[in-house]
């Protein structure tokens, strides 16, 4: 009797039965283990979701429900039902290749409090939920929530409950006194395509998933910037690969001749683009009643440290940057300089800057939202960089250009417009260098104070770059012949007409 043939062999013998000697060669290569890299499962890695937002938009003390603004939420729940990640950064909602990296919330969502730390005072909101993922680069993240009128589920804790079927919401103080009073959050296409976190908005690149590693990635959910007064959501959020033990960054901000703590200073933590230009990287922060401020967790990579602030009453603040601060450092004690009046009886409060935005595509208008920074160029070491100056209270940066608008003479035909307000220090920033522990400043230098206006166009419902060139800038203003754009204190500048054109 023969011996019995390897599985190989059998299987290799049955296929040519059926007449197939492609199938059976196949077979034969698979049931072996030499198939093509294609044909093998793929290697794996795990990642680890947070959240993170410390209340930096606590509700001040008198604010009430009839002055609702997001400095006045006492508190904002959202119902988190999934968190999705892709490795092309054009994929759409609907796209095949979607993987989960909190699977848990889809059977059992999770409510978040962003305007509520723990009780312990570590630096997450909460932890999602972890999966394995195929190991490669994924280039934007989703977030979803579960819609106000879900009936299929629910998070097992709902503070929103008071409402009805609704599951986020915001609470603002009762001008009566008693309980807050609640508001449903209102949300547009989140429950269906997800708040969006695009390449621009990922600390440090893609989501890079090696095989056999594990990863931290933290959804950092700017809460200031995503509630409008209307109870809206228009989310602000940025996502990086974190470093779980890390301590952050910290530091105290302080007037500098004074050396008070200043309160409700905006801090911010930057990194340069590709093209240079500091960018703001993780949801910008407001000091406490004694003026200290904490960003964590955090990659393991340098930051630049810029800070303003105008207070409610005195004079604002110049903006201050602290160069390439590494993590788990505690500044301290960082001192802005208090904007000053020239002469007697000038004004010392901060400058604005007014502009205009028109959107055409061909010789019909277009829709588009767009976000507005200033820009300010400062010199380190000899060398200049342009640094993403915060902007104060009273800014109107966020601003959608519809056909409702209307445009000022001289805008092109056709178009459709909108305009922004910008309220900035009206002076030089102060300079800070960062080496063996301990920082280096530098007085603000001299001389115009002068900014860049910048604009990036996307579609208002994909997020994604709408225009070409999709980014544009204004560093002059509307004289005639027109000037570098120079803010001067207590004053309004006009600067010259951004004009987005091709916007599909």
């Amino acid at each position: 009797m023969l011996a019995p043939a390897p599985l190989c062999l059998k299987r290799h013998r049955v296929s040519l039965l059926l007449g197939s000697l492609v199938i059976a060669v196949a077979l034969i290569v698979i049931s072996c283990g030499g198939g093509p890299p294609s044909m093998r499962s793929p290697a794996l890695g795990t990642v680890t979701v947070s959240i993170s937002d410390p209340p930096s938009c606590a509700a001040p003390t008198g604010a009430t429900a009839s002055a609702a603004s997001p400095g006045s939420f006492s508190d904002a729940w959202v119902t988190i039902v999934s968190v999705k990640a892709h490795i092309s950064a054009t994929a759409d909602a609907n796209s095949p290749g979607w993987q989960e990296l909190a699977p848990q919330l889809n059977s059992a969502p999770l409510q978040v409090d962003l305007l509520k730390l723990p009780a312990q005072g570590q630096c997450l909101l909460a932890q999602l939920g972890s999966a394995e993922l195929p190991a490669g680069d994924y280039q934007q993240i989703r977030l979803i929530l579960l819609a106000n009128a879900a009936t299929s589920m629910a998070p097992s804790s709902n503070n929103c409950a008071p409402l009805g079927n609704v599951f986020n919401c915001v609470a603002v103080p009762n001008p009566q006194g008693g309980p807050p009073l609640l508001h449903e959050l209102k949300l547009a296409s989140e429950t269906q395509t997800g708040l969006k976190i695009p390449p621009g908005q990922m600390m440090g690149g893609p989501l890079h998933v090696a095989a056999g590693q594990s990863v931290d990635l933290n959804i950092d959910f700017d809460a200031c910037s995503s509630i409008t007064p209307s109870f809206t959501l228009k989310p602000a959020l940025t996502a990086g690969v974190v470093s779980p033990n890390m301590s952050g960054i910290s530091g105290q901000i302080v007037d500098s001749i004074t050396s008070k703590p200043i309160v409700g200073a905006t801090v911010t933590l930057q990194s340069p683009d590709m093209t240079g230009v500091d960018r703001i990287v993780a949801a910008p922060k407001l000091t406490d009643s004694t003026g200290h401020f904490r960003f964590c967790p955090l990659p393991a990579q340098p930051f630049d440290v810029i800070v303003d602030a105008m207070p409610s009453s005195g004079p604002a603040y110049d903006a201050t940057a602290i160069f390439n601060v590494t993590g788990g450092t505690d500044l301290g004690a960082i001192p802005l300089v208090a904007e000053t009046p020239a002469t007697s009886g000038a004004s010392t409060g901060p400058g604005t800057i007014q502009g205009t935005i028109t959107a055409i595509n061909g010789t019909a208008g277009a829709s588009i939202d767009t976000n507005v920074s200033a820009l300010q160029t400062v010199m380190v070491s000899g060398a200049s960089h342009t640094i993403t100056v915060p902007l104060f209270a009273n800014s109107n940066s966020s601003v959608s250009i519809t056909s409702s608008t209307s445009c000022p003479t001289g805008a092109p035909k056709g178009a459709f417009c909108g305009s922004y307000t910008l309220v900035v220090p009206a002076s030089n920033p102060e300079v800070g260098t960062f080496s063996a522990g301990k920082v280096t400043f530098t007085a603000p230098a001299s001389g115009d104070v002068l900014y860049t206006v910048e604009a990036d166009a996307t579609n208002p419902a994909t997020n994604l770059t709408i225009c070409s060139p999709p980014s544009q800038t204004a560093s002059k203003d509307t004289s005639t012949p027109p000037a570098l754009l120079k803010v001067t204190p207590g004053a309004t500048t006009s600067a010259a007409e951004i004009d987005f054109s091709g916007c599909s």
